[in-house]
């Protein structure tokens, strides 16, 4: 059975006149339910991650100024977002939804996050509306209780997962692949193992070229034991921050060829949904809800 970590808290964070980036948490579990894709049976609520959870990849300092409140004017504007107790308890539900979520997909080959891909957060830091890296938590969680000992992931978010590179940085247990655009935020890159940067207006063709080649070198030369497959929707031609042109076929595409060779592999893959910032809140769901769909039809 796929199981999709969700809960409230996802959505209903912030302030009122920030609501918009949550409503796709919302509306995503609605989909899918609605349409039959998922039942109640597939959803399950995760609890707060623990301090040790956390601890395995943020800094005690930094964690202990979340736990605070206590961030600077400059730290709070750069994650986007109003600090908040609400914000904080969220970022770590996020967490331990990616941890239960890749301990299913050790079980059933494939979970979901509805939230997640928090790629900007560093160590010591967050960025770009994220405060903790839910798939830096989940992989070292993983190596440090399971089997598992060689990790990829496959970063497909619009932006360059520059906080999860920082992490794993002198880590050979995990392998970071982002391919992202070029000329996108953020300005500065970290470098992952293997970066492919993509001009402005890349299309289907391009992308779904790019990806197809890149995907079985990095089964062949990674040997992964697990992914984490950071499947943001903000590549597509109507988002406002994402400076392609990819159709929303194409990102539907893009999700088929990560998940048939993770399934054909025999590789477990946990999917965080990452950014999307279509004008149309539909053009995301759709999106997103692309995911799932292909995730029950490749996978059960």
């Amino acid at each position: 059975m796929l199981k999709i970590a969700w809960s409230p808290i996802y959505a209903h964070p912030l302030p009122e006149g920030h609501r918009f980036p949550m409503l796709k948490y919302e509306l995503l579990p609605e989909q899918l339910l609605y349409e039959g894709t998922a039942t109640p049976s597939n959803f399950f609520t995760p609890s707060p991650a623990d301090t040790t959870t956390i601890l395995s990849t943020h800094t005690k300092e930094y964690w202990e100024k979340l736990q605070h409140l206590a961030l600077s004017t400059q730290e709070i504007r750069k994650t986007g977002f109003p600090l908040s107790a609400a914000l904080v308890e969220r970022e770590i539900t996020i967490l331990q939804g990616s941890v239960q979520g890749a301990l299913y997909a050790l079980e059933d080959g494939v979970a979901m996050n509805i939230a997640g891909g928090t790629h900007h957060a560093f160590t010591d830091r967050g960025e770009g509306f994220c405060l903790l890296n839910d798939i830096a938590v989940a992989a070292n969680y993983l190596l440090q209780n399971t089997p598992i000992k060689k990790a990829l992931v496959i970063d497909l978010d619009v932006h360059q997962g520059n906080g999860t590179a920082e992490i794993f940085r002198d880590n050979d247990q995990v392998f970071t692949f982002s391919m992202h655009g070029e000329h996108n935020y953020p300005m500065h890159k970290e470098k992952s193992d293997w970066d492919i940067g993509l001009p402005d207006g890349t299309d289907d063709t391009l992308y779904l070229r790019l990806l197809q080649n890149a995907l079985p070198r990095l089964v062949d030369e990674v040997a992964p034991e697990f992914v984490f497959f950071q499947s943001g929707v903000d590549i597509l031609a109507t988002d406002k921050l994402g400076k392609l042109k990819v159709s929303r076929e194409g990102c539907k595409q893009r999700d088929k060829l990560v998940l048939e060779m993770c399934k054909k592999n025999r590789i477990p893959v946990v999917c965080s949904m990452g950014g999307g910032y279509s004008e149309k809140i539909t053009d995301i769901v759709e999106a997103h809800a692309n995911t799932y769909r292909l995730a029950q039809e490749i996978f059960f």
